[in-house]
């Protein structure tokens, strides 16, 4: 598929997706929405791919829905754009690959959103953070969904209901963000992180991910039971075998690619 809002790149079993209107902040519109989500869906798919990393041209990661886009629309045009607009929350909840965010500059609004619906974010110590949609007459809803697993509900309305900005480092601090690094070495720390990654079980990782997802909604024992059955099914696959004869042979495994 071709693609000019987002770059796509394979290297490593690593799926690169750079967000690419830098002349725009990386701003969401329709084009970007859907070829975002579509590159999402094609990595997900690709065996090929073990991880996916979503990083940016330009000096921001993203800075929300373009403001141009918030005009000359009906109630059910924007019904239909809003819902494009939050999808990726949706698409990457449900990947079966694990999405690392690589967050220079600001991520704001929708931007931030698609940090927080990322499941690791690595972030430049000079970063931004903000659910600033309320500082224009708007509100940040669908980047709150992501958001409020992470930190809980006082702080969500708090975030949300303000619009403040917040570096890095305190981003890091309520666990919106798993690691911060010095502007230079941005890059470098995604890219170990994302071929530690991909040098795991794919099956593994699969069963990680949808497993820690599905027991978000669920009572503490119906998730462990679901867990636990998780568990065994991945105990009779070809990749839990392989990983604990590697172990035992002290050898690198050997995963199938699927």
């Amino acid at each position: 598929m071709s693609y000019t809002n987002v770059l796509v790149e394979k290297r490593d079993k690593i799926g690169f997706i750079t967000l690419n209107r830098p002349q725009a902040m990386n701003t969401f519109n329709a084009p970007f929405a859907r070829e975002l989500n579509d590159a999402l869906r094609e990595m997900d798919q690709d065996p090929e791919v073990r991880v996916v990393v979503i990083d940016a041209n330009g000096k921001h990661f993203s800075t929300g829905i373009s403001l141009d886009e918030f005009k000359e629309k009906t109630a059910k045009e924007y019904c239909e754009f809003i819902h494009l607009m939050d999808e990726h929350n949706h698409t990457i909840a449900k990947m079966k690959k694990p999405v690392i965010a690589s967050v220079k500059g600001y991520a704001l609004a929708n931007g931030a959103g698609l940090s927080f619906a990322c499941d690791l974010t690595i972030a430049a110590e000079d970063a931004k953070f903000g659910t600033t949609a309320i500082n224009v007459g708007l509100i940040c809803l669908g980047p709150a969904a992501p958001l409020a697993r992470h930190v809980g509900l006082k702080k969500t309305l708090e975030m949300v209901l303000f619009g403040e900005i917040i570096p890095a480092p305190e981003a890091l601090r309520l666990g919106l963000v798993n690691k911060v690094v010095p502007p230079d070495q941005l890059e470098e720390a995604t890219l170990e992180w994302a071929k530690k990654l991909a040098a795991k079980s794919p099956l593994a990782l699969q069963a990680g991910k949808s497993g820690i997802y599905a027991m978000q909604n669920v009572p503490y024992a119906q998730a462990l039971n679901m867990l636990s059955d998780k568990f065994a099914a991945l105990c009779s696959t070809e990749d839990a075998e392989e990983g604990v004869k590697a172990f035992l042979d002290k050898r690198t495994p050997e995963w199938k690619e699927r």
